[in-house]
């Protein structure tokens, strides 16, 4: 499996004299994530020189290279898609308005003290599913599926709003085709926050296609340390529940993850459009800072192993996932996140 690694990093004890004292690495994982991205170029805490007339008149700027494209907002590093060198098309990493990087560096970036090294398939953001006619699209073994890109349909900057669509093929180890895949991504110019909205159409190539009851699924994220409930998170639905106990499983308009990032309290928001299949989606919520929408899997998330939450997709046939993603300061109901999403809902589909 090609997989692209960026180069080594020199790590944040090489700065430091001593070892810090007990409970010091709760203050230190955001330090030490922003100086390692800062310093690769990849990201981090920036500096907020713009002045308030000034804010949002770069617009959306797509650049768009052999393997990624870097997205910009406001003239500021918001994302890079990776559409080549992983198992599948990732965005990473993902930034605040303030710059401040919401997503767990591990694997792409190897060395961040404290943080967190399980679950090698948990790459930046991405959407895939752990049983699509038996095959693990999920995971990463040799055995697992491949989401390979195709080409671009458009890749387009704009004062308000960029826009990439592409096309995918999901495809078994031994090269057969199941789906085919068309992919639009909305980013937003919003100066306070960041907002992307992600459409993802899988048509069924060559036969019916089964997605399977599984939790491990579908669109995902895997956040940054301090997005941890031993580390202050606060998971928040729609439905007024609160925690991992409250959110894991369940439906719900729009799930919340909000912390305490050094200074800042952020907040990472997945909104379910109610035009996205299986609305109120369930949500694959967890305190470890692993964050999913998952449609699919009941039996898991009610312990019932009569309930069947798998679905046969006609050859031929197309279903549609829509999703956005708020990155906002304060925590959700000073971010209005109930109010994102009646915005969401109700903006008019564009062609």
């Amino acid at each position: 499996m090609n997989t692209l690694r960026l180069p080594p990093r020199t790590p944040i004890t090489a700065f430091c004299s001593r070892r810090p004292r007990s409970g010091a690495w709760r203050l230190l994982i955001p330090l030490a994530f922003g100086l390692q991205l800062a310093c690769s170029g990849r990201g981090g805490p920036e500096e907020k020189t713009d002045a308030p007339s000034d804010r949002g008149k770069g617009g959306v700027v797509l650049k768009q290279g052999d393997r990624q494209v870097d997205i910009l907002v406001d003239g500021k590093p918001f994302t890079s898609y990776h559409f080549q060198g992983y198992n599948k098309p990732i965005f990473f990493p993902l930034r605040s308005a303030t710059g401040t990087v919401v997503t767990r560096g591990f694997p792409m970036i190897e060395d961040i003290p404290g943080e967190s090294r399980d679950h090698r398939h948990h790459t930046g953001v991405w959407f895939t599913h752990g049983d699509v006619n038996g095959v693990d699209f999920w995971s990463e073994t040799p055995e697992c599926g491949t989401i390979r890109h195709q080409e671009f349909e458009r890749v387009e900057s704009g004062a308000e709003v960029g826009v990439l669509r592409s096309r995918n093929h999901w495809l078994t180890r031994g090269g057969e085709l199941f789906l085919t895949e068309t992919r639009e991504v909305r980013i937003y110019n919003r100066p306070e926050s960041r907002v992307m909205d992600l459409e993802v159409q899988l048509t069924a190539a060559g036969g019916p296609v089964k997605f399977g009851d599984t939790k491990e699924g579908s669109f995902g994220m895997r956040l940054a340390e301090p997005f941890t409930e031993k580390q202050g998170l606060l998971i928040r639905n729609s439905q007024g529940a609160r925690g991992e106990a409250g959110c894991w499983g369940k439906p719900a308009r729009w799930v919340d993850y909000t912390t305490r990032v050094g200074s800042e309290t952020l907040g990472v928001a997945i909104l379910d459009h109610p035009g996205s299949f299986r609305h109120p989606t369930h949500w694959h919520a967890r305190g470890y800072a692993l964050f999913a929408a998952n449609p699919f899997g009941l039996h898991d998330f009610y312990g019932d192993e009569t309930k069947d939450g798998s679905y046969l997709l006609p050859e031929g046939e197309t279903v549609r996932f829509h999703y956005r993603v708020y990155i906002h300061s304060g925590d959700a109901d000073q971010a209005g996140v109930e109010q994102e999403f009646q915005a969401f809902a109700h903006r008019r589909r564009e062609e």
